[in-house]
């Protein structure tokens, strides 16, 4: 395959994600508020609003990979799109709370987007390059970050708070055309044959379960993503009780988005830039040691800060953390299955991460209540703790090799 191919597709790809990111972090500093505001909703019932959207996704993350391995990625890359749209929608109109968890509930669901983009990428790369490219994938996470919650922010604070559900609809609505015009199936028809004929095949749950590297990828995982779900479920609100205690509303709105637009400029940096050289230097163990390290830092220091100003700095070790660490642990844990089976472990990949999203979230509300730092305190424990599997899973590689760690 030509590598002109190859970039044209890479392309494609990475711009439909940063559309579908920049939609979907509109909405990230506004639903914690507008739930709060609009409907009365408590802090434990808004972090179960953001468990709700991960439980669906936890159910349906496996089952939307190995569809995409049977069927095509742009067949079910474009239903899961939809559903985004259905769903921002419903949150820009809903007359009541229980459409709030519908919305969530029906965009976990079919919110297969990101899962389907990693598996396309790694069927158009090559091994060596696996880890790089998905790092482009956060790349395009990271710059739609940068821009969505600063947008949702300014949107909020001067057209209303439905403004940014109706601006990330059409963002949605327009990755659902791009990807129909402009982006090319990855899997032959035999493949796709192939794949049915399997049915749950070597992907299986008791499969799973016998690959101890595999295993040892997803709690690494589950345990890592656990401070993501308490920043994304807590912080609007924290930023509200403590960051942004004696400012206004409308300035709340922007400086919440402001703060996690440098997490979206952070993750673009570290993906274009510093990931290909570290990994090269590191190698994909030993940079998820060193990502699990920093986003530790980074989830301190929002726990022990009480002015926006030091704010950045958190978000600067946090995304940087996350971004190194992410990526090379997808790409090995792609290593530990056979090729046909890619969509169906980054299934089984996002669905341990969301995992701990779901329990993360369900209790963060209840954290919250007790005092605003808890969370982030048990959030940094838990991204620590990571950092000892991670080392036992470097030796096991180095004297049973899953996969190439060098990026070309």
């Amino acid at each position: 395959m030509k590598f002109s191919t190859i970039d044209r597709r890479l392309l494609t790809i990475l711009l439909i994600v940063f559309v579908q990111m920049l939609g979907a972090s509109l909405i990230l500093p506004i639903l914690p508020l507008y739930a709060q505001r609009t409907f009365q909703m408590t802090p434990e019932l808004i972090t179960l609003l953001v468990s709700s959207f991960f439980a669906a996704q936890f159910l349906a993350g496996p089952y939307i990979g190995r569809l995409s391995d049977r069927y095509g990625r742009i067949p079910v890359l474009i239903v899961s799109q939809i559903g985004t749209v259905i769903s921002f929608v419903m949150l820009a109109f809903a007359p009541n709370f229980s459409w709030l968890f519908t919305a969530r509930i029906l965009d976990g669901i079919t919110g297969g987007n990101l899962i389907v983009a990693q598996a396309y990428i790694t069927d158009i790369t090559p091994r060596e390059k696996r880890t790089e490219f998905l790092g482009y994938i956060f790349a395009a996470f990271g710059l739609g970050f940068m821009f969505g919650p600063a947008l949702g922010g300014v949107l909020a604070a001067a057209y209303g708070a439905t403004m940014p559900f109706l601006v990330a609809a059409v963002a949605a609505a327009a990755v659902v055309t791009l990807t129909w015009y402009a982006l090319d199936e990855t899997l032959t028809s035999e493949e796709r044959t192939a794949a049915r004929v399997r049915g749950a095949g070597s992907l299986s749950i008791g499969s799973a379960l016998g690959n101890l590297p595999l295993m040892t990828i997803l709690l690494i995982a589950f345990f890592g993503n656990f401070s993501l779900g308490i920043l994304q479920s807590t912080f609007a609100l924290y930023g509200e009780a403590v960051l942004f205690k004696e400012y206004s509303e409308k300035m709340t709105n922007i400086g919440i988005g402001l703060l996690l637009t440098v997490v979206g400029a952070t993750l673009l940096f570290t993906q274009t830039y510093l990931l290909r050289r570290m990994v090269r230097r590191f190698g994909e163990g030993q940079l998820v040691v060193i990502g699990s390290i920093l986003r530790t830092i980074g989830i301190v220091v929002y726990a022990l800060i009480t002015t926006p100003w030091l704010g950045p700095l958190g978000s600067l070790f946090f995304a940087t953390g996350y971004g190194i660490a992410n990526p090379s642990l997808q790409s090995m844990a792609t290593s530990t299955v056979a090729d046909q089976d890619r969509g169906g472990v980054l299934g089984l990949f996002q669905s341990s991460a969301n995992l701990s999203t779901i329990i993360s979230t369900a209790i963060a509300g209840i954290l919250f209540t007790l005092g605003p730092t808890i969370p982030y305190w048990l959030g940094a424990a838990m991204s620590f703790v990571v950092v000892l599997p991670a080392i036992g899973l470097i030796r096991r590689t180095q004297t049973q090799p899953i996969g190439t760690a060098q990026a070309m």
